[in-house]
Order: C-alpha cells, then structure tokens, then sequence
C-alpha cells in the first residue's frame, strides 16, 4: 500500500513538470513564472519551501526532546515571525522594487540596489556555497524515513529523490514548482493532522500522552528540578527555546529562496490572500511538527537517543502507525523534502547562471543558452550536495544551522534595510557579508563550547541567531560612518515607490445650494 502511494506521487509531480514545459520558454518563465504566480500557488510555494524534512524529522525531533510541548512556540513563531511579518513587511515592496530594477534573484538585486557588480559576484558565490548544506540536511531527514517505512538503505534513498527533483524542475521550471508546491502541500496539511491523531492515539490519547510526558525527569536541562518541565509553559530551557524561534523565523527574512516568492507575485490581491493562506499553513504545519515532536521522550529512551541521535526519535514515533498512516507520513515528508529541495536548486542555479556566468559571457548568453546553463547547474547542484548527504552521521540540525546562520547573517540587514532605507552604504552590506561567513565558518572550524547571555554558543542555530542580530546592528551603524551613494542613484532607485497616475475624473453637477 505505502509503495503503490509512492509510486502514484511520483509520477504525478512527473507529469506536471512536463505539462509545464511548454510554458516554460524564456529564463523570466523558468526563474520568476513570468512574476504571474497567484495568491493561493505563490502563499503554498512559500510555505512548503520553508518546511521539509528538515523540521519534521530534524528540529521537531531534537527540539521536541530538548524543550518539551513548549517546542509548539517555535512552530508558532514561525507563523507570526517567519511568515505572516515578512508578507506584510516585505511582500509588496519587494515585489515593486525588484521588478522595478529588472532583478530575478537576491545577488541580482544586490548588485542594482547598490550600484555594484563585486556585491552581486559576492552573494552569488554565497547563495551556492550555503545552500549546499542546506539541501544535504534535507536528502538527511528524508532518507531516514525511508528506511524506516521501505528498509531501503540510505544512499538509495538520496540518489533516488535527488534525480527525481531533477526531472521536474529542470523540466518545468518555477512555475511546476509552484503547482507541485499546492499538491504538496494540500497533502502535508493533511498528513500532519492524521499523523498527530494516531501518534498521540497509540499512547492512549492526548491527555494520557500529556500525563506519560509530565513524569519524564528534566534532569540534564537547564532546570534540572522543574517537576512537569516537558508539559510546562515555556519548557525547561525557555532561553535557548528563544534563540531557536529567532533563527528558524527571523531567517525567513534574508533567505533568497524564501524572498525569491515575493518576485513572483502577480498582483496586490495575491499579497493580501498569500498572507492569510501562508501563515495558516504555517500555523498548522510547524506547530503540528513541533507539538508532535514535544511528545518524543515517551517514545523513546535517553539511552536510544545516544546511540542512535536526534533525528531517529520521529522515525520511532511513527514506526508502529498502521501502513496506510506510514504510507501518508512518508509522502508527506517526501512533498515537503522535494518543495524544499526544489526551490533551493532553482534559486542556486538561477543565481548562478544569471549572476556569475551570463556576465562573464558578455552578451553571447542569449535566452535559450541561458536556460541550458541553468539547468545543467540544477543538476550540478544537485550531485554535489547528494555527496554530501552521503555523509548520514551529519546532524540535521546543524546543517541547517550553518546554512541558515550565513545566509541570513549576511542578507538579512542589508536587504532589509535596503528595501526601505536609502541610507544603507555599500561598506556596510560588505561588512554583513563577512560577519556572517565568516562567523559561521569560524563556529565550524573553532566549535565554541560554554554560554553566553544563557543561550549555549556551541549550538549552531543559537550562533545563527546572533550573525542575524550582529547585521542587523552593524548595517545602519556602519552606514552612519561611511560614505552615501548618489543622490540621484537613490532616487532612481526608490523612485518605484513614488509613481504618479493619471486618472479621469467625470465632472459633478453642482447642487442647487451650491448654485446660489
């Protein structure tokens, strides 16, 4: 049954990816969707890039055992912070300006809201180096579920997935991404209820479930002796909980396959219903993976957990669901992986194509050997992160951490402020851009052990918090103190904000009062 689901999915996404060849014939198809996308495709394409293996078998599985039901807030975070925020905050505006400076990606848009071709290079490089792990972390997460549903071994598992992202998105481009992204993910609404129904059912419900847990000792946490700290409020380790919210929300913000949705945007409607409909899902999504997760140390042991790591506990939570609910998980996990996956290939290849090879051809890149390039990276991109991920004893979590922590450490601030503030210098997007690589690969090589402010700096999510926090501080700080661009390059720039419009007016007849 679970095998006859996977196959009949496979094949679906397939088919759309062929079925949306044909509308796929300029690089403004393939990368943007002819920024015609609708409110429903632009707000699912969002939220299923934004949640993959990676929180539902990686962070719900260690945060849920680290922090309890009090891990819920992270999903809840997500919703506000990570997705209801950034529509409101940055939707519109950056849908006006990067069509207004003709930019399809993040380095693109670098580069023409700064007046500089070495800031667009720069991003570009990063956006491929740091998505790597990034993808790695998701073949992870979902090659773990695999062995447990199909006892298929691990490197199978990767190969398999990353071959068939491959065909649709080099196929069909965004906008099959952005169809499979509304199929996948109606399922992983779904899956997650039914999912959470039975787990919690096989313990005896939800309140037997929430008594088992209460009793769990929070010895080894930061409150070793709060009775019931597993079911509490905010958990044993409300601290840390905190740098985890910050990092897996406020990341949203500076990530260019999350920003890249808002390029795609087709009207002022869709901005409105993307909203809504992006952080219900949210909502319902993160906060269901993170809840189910909370529920982790009822089902397996400290001595489990030691040997066999943090993302083997949703594997075990779920390994005694009936085969039908197996089935549902394993294509839920599967949808959410490949949205993810997906969006992460295009927005690398894409960036790499149109940001650092199409310039050094100098002209000789017309649209059809652009879309060529493109995707032979996406295939590229693809086998070297399959080599990656081959490495199974790589953490989830971390992956993610280092991924997200230099990413968004060097994008956040400057895009953020560059989207509302013509007082952002170049030095100062230069300085977020070493902050975060260099701090993020400085954490990989050094490994920092101890606290500080209570968060634990070992923890590559924690310091992915503080590279996002450090930007968004140095930007205007270093903006202040260094020299402004042109006046009249800035209000080039910001002048999209400010159209004037011509509209008819029909001449009112004057009232008999006003006749007198």
């Amino acid at each position: 049954m679970t095998l006859a689901i996977l196959i009949i999915y496979v094949l679906s996404v397939v088919a759309i990816g062929i079925y949306c060849r044909k509308k796929t014939s300029t690089v403004n198809d393939f990368v943007l969707g002819g920024r015609s996308v609708g409110p429903w495709f632009t707000a699912f394409a969002y939220g299923t890039s934004y949640f993959s293996a990676v929180i539902f078998v990686g962070y719900a599985g260690k945060f849920g055992w680290n922090f309890g039901l009090a891990s819920t807030w992270i999903g809840i975070g997500n919703a506000i912070l990570g997705s209801l925020l950034p529509w409101l905050i940055l939707g519109r505006r950056t849908r006006v300006m990067s069509k207004h400076l003709e930019s399809a990606t993040m380095p693109e848009f670098f580069g023409k809201r700064f007046t500089s071709k070495a800031l667009k290079i720069i991003s570009a490089v990063i956006v491929f180096i740091f998505l790597i792990p990034y993808t790695a972390s998701v073949y992870n997460g979902l090659s773990r579920l695999f062995e447990m549903a199909f006892n298929v071994d691990y490197s199978i598992c990767v190969i398999g997935m990353a071959v068939i992202t491959a065909v649709y998105v080099i196929i069909g481009g965004y906008k099959a991404t952005a169809l499979n992204d509304f199929i996948q993910g109606i399922i992983m609404l779904i899956g997650i209820v039914a999912v959470i129904a039975a787990t919690l059912a096989s313990k005896g419900g939800f309140g037997e479930a929430v008594a088992q847990l209460s009793q769990v000792s929070t010895e080894g946490t930061a409150s070793p002796n709060l009775n019931g700290g597993f079911v509490s409020f905010f958990g044993p380790d409300p601290i840390n909980l905190f740098g985890v919210i910050i990092l897996t929300s406020l990341g949203t913000w500076g990530l260019p396959q999350m920003v890249h949705k808002f390029y795609t945007i087709k009207d002022e409607r869709a901005i409105r219903t993307g909203t809504i409909v992006s952080t219900v899902f949210a909502l319902v999504v993160a906060g269901g993976s993170y809840f189910l997760g909370g529920f982790g140390r009822i089902f397996e042991t400290d001595a489990e957990v030691a040997a066999n790591g943090f993302d083997s506990i949703i594997p075990k939570m779920l390994e005694s669901l009936p085969e039908i609910l197996i089935g549902i998980v394993v294509i839920l996990v599967l949808s959410a992986s490949m949205s993810t996956l997906s969006s992460l290939v295009l927005t690398s290849s894409s960036t790499l194509t149109l940001d650092l090879i199409k310039p050094l051809c100098k002209g000789k890149l017309d649209e059809k050997k652009s879309l060529i390039v493109m995707r032979v990276f996406i295939a590229v991109f693809l086998a070297v992160s399959v080599v990656i991920a081959l490495n199974k004893n790589a953490l989830i979590s971390d992956l993610m951490g280092y991924s997200w922590g230099a990413l968004a450490g060097s994008f956040l601030a400057p895009f953020l402020y560059g989207l509302f503030w013509k007082g952002v210098t170049k030095i100062s997007v230069y300085c977020s851009f070493a902050v975060g690589v260099i701090g993020t690969v400085l954490h990989m090589v050094l490994k920092p052990t101890g606290t500080f402010l209570g968060f634990n700096v070992a923890s590559p999510v924690n310091f992915g918090m503080f590279l996002m926090i450090a930007g968004l501080i140095i930007v205007p700080v270093v903006s202040l103190l260094t020299p402004k661009m042109k006046k009249a390059e800035l209000d080039s720039i910001f002048a999209c904000y400010k159209q004037k419009a011509e509209v008819e007016v029909t001449e009112a007849i004057a009232n008999a009062d006003e006749l007198k």
